[in-house]
């Protein structure tokens, strides 16, 4: 079973070693006995699935897309017709092609809050070489 040191494990949930410290002491995750102690696999990938669900959804819209990611618009680049709107969403960079005329709609700016949509056929998943 996969193991995580603390500062990896708040990597992976975006959050400092502090607060997975904090979280040690409280009994939210557990640790291994040994030195240094880490934080199963298993429980991390509980605590993350804890922390998606009290994310902030900003939709009030029913939607079947689930994978949303709430962050903030961090570039605009229009050009005529077309844009490129980064998000910024936690360690996830999201970058989206659309229509300038969308842009404007949604008064996208570097700042805003805004919510990215991911709906594709075909994911690739990789983990590290052995």
């Amino acid at each position: 079973m996969a193991s995580y040191k603390i500062a990896h494990a708040a990597r992976l949930l975006g959050v400092s070693d502090d607060t997975v410290r904090r979280w040690v002491d409280a009994g939210i995750l557990p640790v291994t006995q040994a030195s240094p102690a880490e934080v199963p696999g298993e429980a991390l990938a509980a605590r993350a699935v804890d922390l998606a669900a009290d994310g902030v959804d900003s939709s009030d819209a029913l939607s079947s897309a689930r994978n949303r990611f709430t962050g903030l618009v961090t570039r605009v680049q229009l050009d005529g017709v077309m844009a490129q709107v980064d998000i910024q969403s936690g360690p996830h960079r999201i970058v989206s092609l659309m229509s300038a005329e969308a842009v404007r709609e949604l008064g996208l700016e570097v700042g805003a809050l805004a919510v990215a949509v991911v709906k594709a056929t075909t994911v690739i998943v990789e983990t590290p070489r052995p």
